[in-house]
């Protein structure tokens, strides 16, 4: 089959690999109909993420049709459409039994390489994110083994395309779980840091669960102009105003908002120092994002974190936090909870995702898709692939 393969850092490639077979008794082959490119894949094109190797079938956003399925897959049979979630998750350990899906303690054999004991390991298996979290072959690509099929597949009623239904693989589930981490409600206002698909998907959300202000701060102008356009935001382009804390606090009479949602993550562009000691591997991520939240953010407020972080962070300004008896929510998404909730919201048609498109390419030019949403060419929002 083809496939989209890891070949170092800004280099991926689309070639032809073995195809899939199927590997326990609960697992299903699927035919995959369409992907997509997510911000977090960005991050290992960026060469950013640990224990990626060359090779690596990269994707944690498809669909598609079940082609096969092993004897012990109960509830999906040959020709069924379904989504499948970016977590792995048994639904039977300790964590599933909680609805902590991405907290999975069976899934992921890529505990096992982590040297330092004492620290934290990493939850469930995702698909085509390096071997620290499994190892497992994604998703871009004709065709994937999907593991533990009966906890994580959803199928798709007809008469619902595939591009209303796949984003909620990941970033749907992600933005909603941000929002509600937040604790979003009629009336509430909201700063979300990063205008990228997570951040798009968590404005989506915080206007369903009612937040009446939501401010949005990113530094790329079309992203700012298509989140005002459709999610009514308040825009800030932090190239222009390098404080946007502090215009918040301004609009706020100086509490700041009830919450804000870090969608940005480890790669926020930080200081000076911050920058050095990234490169030189002393830290492992920026904490700019994460300041301007708690400046922003009022006396007794949340602070969400889907941006993924790793490692230490300089700057973390934590007696701050203490002082303003701030919450911090944050983590991997626990998508198999929130999918039939949102599945049911988009058949509704009172949510629509799939408006954040802006680029639709053959899974072959899944290279170009990549440098063009990496580099933010085109007015680039997101990126879906077709085989």
């Amino acid at each position: 089959m083809k496939a989209l393969t890891y070949q170092g850092s800004k280099r991926v490639k689309v070639e032809t690999v073995p195809d899939p077979v199927l590997a326990a008794d609960d697992d299903i082959l699927l035919r995959v109909t369409a992907t997509a490119i997510c911000g977090s894949d960005l991050h290992i094109f960026r060469g950013k993420i640990p224990m990626v190797k060359d090779g690596d079938i990269l994707g944690h956003e498809f669909m598609g049709v079940v082609e096969d399925a092993g004897r012990g897959v109960t509830n999906l049979r040959k020709g069924d459409r379904v989504v499948v979630p970016f977590v792995i998750a048994c639904g039977q350990c300790y964590y599933c039994s909680k609805s902590l899906f991405a907290a999975c303690e069976t899934t992921n054999d890529g505990r096992g390489a982590i040297l330092n004991k004492k620290a934290a390991t990493p939850g469930a298996a995702l698909f085509g994110y390096s071997h620290l979290y499994g190892g497992v072959p994604g998703g871009q690509a004709e065709f994937v083994r999907v593991p533990k099929a009966n906890v994580g597949p959803i199928k798709v009623p007809d008469g619902l395309s595939d591009e209303q239904v796949l984003f909620l693989s990941d970033i749907l589930p992600t933005g909603w779980q941000a929002a509600k981490n937040a604790q979003l409600g009629p009336g509430s206002s909201v700063a979300i840091f990063g205008a990228g698909p997570v951040g798009l998907m968590s404005a989506l959300s915080a206007r369903f669960l009612g937040a009446d202000k939501i401010f949005m701060v990113d530094h790329h102008d079309y992203r700012l102009k298509f989140a005002q356009e459709a999610y009514g935001v308040i825009p800030i382009n932090f190239d222009r105003d390098e404080d946007p804390a502090e215009i918040i606090l301004k609009a706020t009479q100086d509490h700041g908002v009830d919450a804000t949602i870090d969608a940005v993550g480890f790669e926020a562009k930080g200081s000076a120092v911050e920058t050095t000691l990234t490169t030189l591997k002393m830290e492992g991520s920026s904490g700019k994002a994460l300041r301007q939240c708690i400046a922003a953010t009022r006396r007794g407020g949340v602070i969400s974190v889907p941006g993924v972080y790793a490692g230490f962070i300089h700057g973390f300004l934590f007696g701050d936090a203490f002082d303003k008896g701030l919450i911090f929510k944050m983590g991997q998404t626990h998508a198999q909870l929130y999918m039939p909730e949102l599945l049911e919201h988009i058949a509704s048609g009172k949510m629509k995702p799939e408006v954040i498109i802006s680029h639709r390419m053959k899974l072959a030019d899944a290279e170009r898709g990549y440098q063009v949403f990496n580099d933010k060419e085109e007015d680039c929002r997101k990126v879906v692939l077709t085989p």
